[in-house]
C-alpha cells in the first residue's frame, strides 16, 4: 500500500510539473488581452492626433530607439490632487511592446479635471531600456517649455527631459507648449506584461 501511495503521489507531482508553464509562455486571458488591445488602440489614436498636429513627429518617432504613449487623467480638489494613466512603450528595433502605468500626485490650491496624452521619444536604446525596466520618477512641481530640437530630428514642439528623452504633451485643444511635471512616476504594468 505504501508503494502504491508513493507511486500515485509521484505521478501526480510529475503531472503537475509537466502541465505548469512559465508565465511568459502562456497565452494571456481574455481580460488581459482586451486591456492590451485597448492600450494599443489608444496608442494608435494618440499618435494619429500627434502626427496631424505635428507632422515632423512621425519621422522623429520612427528614427528613435523607442517611444511610449500614455493617456492620462487627473483630478484636483482644493489642496490635493492626483491622476493616473496607462501606456504602451514600443521598441522600434524589435517591435516589442511593454505595457506601462503612471501615477501623479499634486499639491497646492486648485479645482478641476484634465485629460492629456503624452508621447515619450527615446533617442538611444539605453534610454528606452532604462524606462521600461526601471521607469522614471519626476518629483517636484516643474514646468518645462518646448524648444527647438538641438539635433534637428523633428522634435519641435516636444519638451527635452534629458539629452536622450523628449516628450510631447497633447491636451484636448492640441499640442501643449509646456509640460507640467507634478510628482509623476512611470513604471511597467506587471498585470499586463
Amino acid at each position: 500500500m505504501n508503494a502504491t501511495l508513493t507511486l500515485a503521489l509521484a505521478t501526480l507531482l510529475c503531472a503537475g510539473c509537466s502541465t505548469s508553464a512559465p508565465r511568459s509562455s502562456t497565452p494571456p486571458g481574455p481580460d488581459k488581452l482586451q486591456a492590451q488591445n485597448q492600450a494599443r488602440a489608444a496608442t494608435a489614436e494618440v499618435l494619429s492626433r500627434l502626427y496631424a498636429t505635428q507632422p515632423a513627429a512621425r519621422e522623429a518617432i520612427q528614427q528613435a530607439a523607442g517611444y511610449a504613449v500614455f493617456r492620462s487623467f487627473g483630478v484636483k480638489v482644493l489642496v490635493a490632487g492626483g491622476g493616473g494613466g496607462h501606456g504602451v512603450a514600443v521598441d522600434n528595433r524589435s517591435g516589442e511592446a511593454t505595457f506601462m502605468r503612471m501615477v501623479e500626485i499634486q499639491a497646492g490650491l486648485g479645482f478641476g479635471a484634465k485629460t492629456f496624452d503624452l508621447v515619450w521619444v527615446f533617442r538611444t536604446p539605453a534610454a528606452y531600456q532604462d524606462f521600461i525596466t526601471h521607469g522614471i520618477e519626476i518629483g517636484g512641481q516643474a514646468t518645462l517649455a518646448a524648444k527647438v530640437d538641438k539635433a534637428g530630428a523633428g522634435l519641435s514642439g516636444a519638451v527635452e527631459v534629458s539629452d536622450d528623452v523628449w516628450v510631447y504633451q497633447m491636451t484636448e485643444s492640441g499640442l501643449a507648449a509646456e509640460l507640467t511635471v507634478k510628482g509623476t512616476r512611470y513604471y511597467p504594468d506587471k498585470k499586463l506584461n
